[in-house]
């Protein structure tokens, strides 16, 4: 017996007694009315799965019986039907929320298709899904173990990260597992295909990616004109499925013109991959031409304090006359005034925002349990991403960039990855303190667990001192000290780190877009 009730509200329903018999056929339990009044007595009694509203009725109209429905029971989908097309008519039931507008005659069948797409799309959609997931996930599984270029990855990883999108839904949790499962095989080989290839893009015209040295020279420079006034928002740590989370808000308000991934450089570290940036050099070459400006892991004090130095000097570098501002958000109150002032924006040619709230978000869960509570799977850590995005500061500007004509160019310097499991690293007391990389003399390690970088030259990377290395961490491994060992690998476990090798730190997006 099909426990499905549904209100049919007609000042005619004697009328409709043979759709009403064709869907008792089909086991759904009907009740009717024939005014607004009594539906409204009705709903007060019984709780309905959807309700059918004629919108033309003597005494309480379908709109205003509508609009009483949804004061007792918001939730409840109501599908109005009526005779008239007139077009204030279906812009006041959509305003109203309606889950359907039908036009009479109705059949049956499509009360009944109105019944399925509103009371079993999430099931016939999951359905769907997980059919078109199983049928893909082979081909997945082939490609994987014959990529052997970096556009090959980044297309493999764009693909699983649209299946992690449309299977977090769904009610089948075991088909997302499998994906999982393959997340973890595909950075298996994706660490394999770095180990092998990285050192080889930075060799005089090697075949390597857009990285984030050469970001600004190859794609951002020839984005920028006198004639349109461009801003460039550098979200911090965002991933690739955080971006996919909030692209649909920025829709409202700019259309895509393009999207490429680029690779974040190594260490995946903010210091490292956004002041390459903003610099256009590799770290090495930061700290031999702009000693001033870099420091390393070990040095006192910030290590992202001069991007705009660092923009300048490129600029010049690269003989490019524009006028620019560069603004750093790191609190709410920051966001705020920039909103405030962001008209005399317009008098640049390029408006540079990094905006910080993404990496402070992954700090601050492995310092506040509350945070953990609401980040504690990549599904939550997008939706915690995407609720703060609807309500910040950098939308705001967004909003005023749209109004004044800007250009947006939307990236990042780096992804992060949910960390699970501890490899215990030995280092002395200067060895660097990062999770996901360390950078010392003397490192004692798991062979199996990182990506090594003996002589650090070869990856560009600057050495403390003679003997110095790095070591990378792979898939979602994190370093842990012997010392304190559980207790440090409790606090960490199921965290968001970055500074390692993965898909998710690495392969992040560069996007274009205009006003609408």
């Amino acid at each position: 017996m099909n426990d499905i009730k549904i209100l049919w509200v007609d000042d005619e329903i004697d009328l409709l007694k043979p759709h009403i018999l064709f869907l008792e056929g089909k086991n759904y339990q009907v009740s009717t009315c024939q005014s607004g009044t009594e539906a409204l007595e009705e709903v007060e009694k019984e709780n309905f799965d959807i309700i059918f509203l004629d919108e033309n009725m003597p005494g309480l109209t379908g709109l205003e019986t509508l609009a009483e429905i949804k004061e007792k029971q918001a939730n409840v989908p109501v599908v109005m039907i009526t005779k008239s097309e007139e077009e204030y008519i279906m812009e006041e039931a959509i305003g109203s929320k309606i889950a359907d507008y039908l036009i009479k005659p109705v059949n049956p069948n499509q009360i009944l298709l109105s019944i399925k797409k509103n009371l079993d799309h999430s099931r016939l959609v999951s359905e769907k899904t997980t059919s078109s997931y199983q049928q893909e996930f082979r081909k997945i599984a082939m490609d994987m173990a014959m990529i052997n270029s970096f556009e090959g990855w980044a297309e493999l990883y764009q693909k699983l990260i649209y299946w992690e999108l449309e299977l977090e839904n769904i009610e089948d949790t075991g088909m997302f597992e499998i994906l999982e499962s393959q997340k973890t095989e595909a950075n298996s080989q994706f660490c394999k295909f770095i180990d092998k290839n990285y050192p080889k893009w930075f060799e005089k015209n090697a075949d390597s990616p857009v990285m984030s040295h050469t970001l600004f020279k190859e794609k951002i420079i020839p984005e920028l004109s006198k004639e349109q006034p461009t801003l460039l928002v550098v979200i911090d740590n965002m991933r690739y499925d955080q971006w996919k989370a909030f692209e649909p808000v920025i829709n409202n308000y700019y259309k895509k013109e393009s999207e490429i991934p680029f690779y974040s450089i190594l260490p995946t570290a903010t210091q490292y991959a956004r002041n390459a940036i903003f610099s256009g050099l590799m770290p090495s070459d930061m700290e031999k031409l702009y000693p001033q400006f870099w420091k390393n892991d070990t040095d006192e004090g910030g290590k992202n304090l001069h991007e705009d130095d660092f923009l300048q000097a490129q600029l010049k570098r690269l003989g490019v006359d524009i006028k620019h501002e560069y603004h750093k958000i790191s609190s709410l109150k920051a966001g705020k005034k920039l909103v405030e002032n962001f008209r005399s924006q317009k008098e640049n040619d390029l408006t540079v925002v990094v905006y910080n709230f993404v990496d402070m978000l992954s700090h601050s869960k492995t310092e506040m349990e509350v945070i953990k509570e609401l980040a504690s799977t990549n599904k939550s850590y997008r939706s915690l991403t995407q609720s703060w995005f609807k309500n910040s500061p950098l939308l705001e500007i967004i909003q005023q960039a749209q109004n004044l004509g800007f250009k947006l160019i939307l990236t990042t310097d780096h992804g992060t990855i949910n960390v699970k499991n501890p490899s215990k690293v030995i280092g002395d007391k200067q060895t660097s303190l990062n999770l996901r990389y360390k950078t010392g003399k003397s490192l004692t390690y798991e062979d199996k667990d990182v990506l090594a970088a003996p002589n650090p030259k070869t990856i560009h990377l600057p050495t403390i001192n003679m003997s110095s290395s790095f070591i990378f961490a792979k898939g979602d491994l994190f370093f842990a000290y012997p010392n304190n060992y559980n207790h440090y690998v409790s606090y960490y476990r199921n965290t968001f780190q970055h500074g390692g090798v993965s898909m998710e730190e690495m392969i992040i997006p560069f996007t274009v877009l205009s006003p609408r």
